[in-house]
């Protein structure tokens, strides 16, 4: 009886432990980077470690957004435009207008947030489907960069904006800082506050979130300026990069950033998922590109490879659930 009762407990622990959102990632974290560092002894290098964490930084922030919105079974295309269109009149603030660089700042996380506020509220009062709504702003936040800028990029911006994109503290690439500030902040809010349990709520069974009391609209509105703040700051990071207001950039950044989420573990039908599985898919991501790179995969085929492995995820993310 002893026997078997160890058995059926140490079999129930298994069963939990392969049930945890992380579980995978981790193991296709640790795969992925040993074949690669077989592949090339480069690899495991310090400066290729921060190399990669420097250029995922971006859509690693971006990514944070998304997972709020894909939490509660949602979606959001519009994030790479947003970015775009906030570093440009962030760039357009300081160079065009002549005003100070801290209101460029503040006037890229206000386009951000303004930009998810409006997703939201269509999303939620308007109850129409968010990837529809996204698609539209989207394409109405990349028009109104353009159409700011003439289709040409912002620059001049003064020089101590590129610490965001190109300093470091402490030997660490500032980028790299303010992502992980970032995810810390975001587990906080969605492991120790009644708002991220209201998140998951939603997405495992918004009917049944909103019979036990959850106020869904607000929450759907709130996940939404969240993902439009992420942009902002990766805009931040992203014009002390290139010291420049591109209202080009961040096509199909959006991709990438819902690809790190699906390899972190969530599902995309909303309800399960952890910031700390998105935080790996980035990591991973940027794995599977550097080391390609490094072997010297022909970059058209590199996509096709990209491509297999999200459609893997989402396969094995749909059976699991």
């Amino acid at each position: 009886m002893s026997h078997d009762t160890t058995t059926e407990t140490s079999g129930s622990l298994l069963k939990s432990i392969t049930r945890s959102p992380l579980i995978l990632p981790l193991v296709g974290l640790v795969i992925v980077s040993i074949a690669m560092g077989f592949a090339s002894d480069n690899f495991f290098s310090l400066d290729n470690i921060l190399n990669i964490l420097r250029q995922q930084s971006i859509i690693g922030i971006l990514a944070i957004g998304m997972t709020f919105v894909i939490l509660t079974g949602g979606i959001d295309l519009s994030v790479g435009a947003v970015m775009a269109l906030a570093g440009t009149i962030g760039a357009g603030i300081m160079v065009n207008m002549g005003m100070p660089a801290e209101i460029g700042l503040l006037g890229m996380i206000a386009v951000g947030v303004l930009f998810g506020l409006f997703n939201g509220f269509l999303t939620a009062w308007g109850k129409m489907p968010a990837i529809i709504v996204t698609l539209a702003t989207m394409l109405i936040a990349r028009g109104l960069g353009l159409v700011y800028s003439g289709g040409y990029p912002i620059s001049g911006m003064p020089g101590w904006i590129s610490w965001f994109g190109v300093g470091r503290l402490g030997g660490i690439p500032v980028p790299i800082i303010i992502m992980l500030v970032l995810y810390a902040l975001a587990w906080v809010i969605l492991q120790r506050t009644s708002f991220g349990r209201h998140v998951y709520a939603i997405g495992g069974n918004e009917t049944a979130a909103h019979l036990s009391g959850v106020n869904v609209k607000r929450v759907k509105l709130m996940v939404f300026a969240i993902s439009g703040f992420t942009a902002a700051m990766a805009a931040i990071v992203l014009s002390g990069r290139l010291m420049s207001g591109q209202p080009g950039a961040g096509v199909a950044f959006e991709l990438d950033a819902i690809a790190m989420v699906v390899l972190g573990g969530a599902a995309i039908s909303g309800g399960r998922g952890l910031i700390l599985g998105t935080l790996i898919g980035a990591v991973l991501l940027g794995i599977i590109n550097n080391g390609l790179n490094l072997i010297g995969i022909n970059p058209y085929l590199q996509d096709v490879i990209k491509g297999l492995i999200i459609l893997l995820a989402i396969y094995i993310s749909r059976e699991r659930r």
